[in-house]
């Protein structure tokens, strides 16, 4: 059986690195046999500082789903197609929307300077900052302000695209066609029903519909119905 777990407010909070406690339970879990798969939204340049060392050789599925690492290496990514990319840069523009924009390791950063998700951020510069048009490949774009949110959220819901929308922190999430963690754990050879999943967010969703059983921290009303 393998053990799913989403990161941030499933068993990180707070953006703090996975605490003593936790990292040993499942330590534990894995010496019994259980195979541990880490699925986070963010990207596995952003994973690897809230983990415990002992973890980052493992399967970590970073960005919604749009990029897995195995033992350190790039197993699958997944860019978005150059229509729906062109699309959304025109509406970042007519919203003049700002952006954090994932490549499958370094990124591009428009947004306030005080933005909270820079706490969270490349903290051990693992990766370098770049403008957009020297990423290589784009997987992952998370909108942070815009001049009418509500209306951009319309407009990019109309697109070919995955979209995730936090109200809480006023955040639009975009992955390409397709891409969510259900996705990213069929590509690594996972079957429905044999893993138990972990997870707090509406992005959790498909791999709790394919779990065998799965566990919903917090009070989200969306993610609620698919809970065990």
């Amino acid at each position: 059986m393998k053990l799913v777990f989403d990161l941030d407010g499933t068993i990180i909070f707070k953006g703090e690195p996975l605490s003593e406690k936790i990292a040993s339970a499942i330590a534990e879990v894995q010496h019994k046999g259980f195979d541990v798969i880490f699925a986070s939204a963010r990207p596995v340049r952003d994973m690897l500082p809230v983990l415990d060392e002992q973890f980052h050789n493992g399967t970590l599925i970073g960005g919604n789903g749009s990029m897995v690492y195995r033992e350190g290496e790039l197993v699958s990514e997944t860019s978005f197609q150059p229509e729906s990319l062109n699309a959304l840069q025109e509406l970042i523009e007519t919203y003049q929307a700002t952006y954090l924009i994932d490549s499958e390791w370094d990124y591009a950063y428009t947004g306030p300077a005080d933005h909270p998700i820079l706490n969270n951020l490349d903290p051990n510069q693992l990766a370098s900052r770049v403008p957009v048009g020297d990423l290589p490949s784009i997987v992952k774009v998370l909108i942070l302000t815009a001049s009418h949110m509500d209306e951009l959220t319309e407009k990019v819901e109309s697109l070919d695209v995955v979209i995730h929308r936090h109200h809480k922190e006023d955040l639009i999430d975009i992955n390409p066609k397709g891409i969510h963690k259900w996705s990213a754990l069929q590509q690594i050879g996972v079957k429905e029903g044999e893993y138990i999943a972990f997870g707090n967010d509406a992005n959790d969703i498909t791999m709790f519909e394919h779990a065998a059983h799965a566990i919903q921290i917090g009070e989200l009303e969306s993610l609620a119905p698919f809970s065990d």
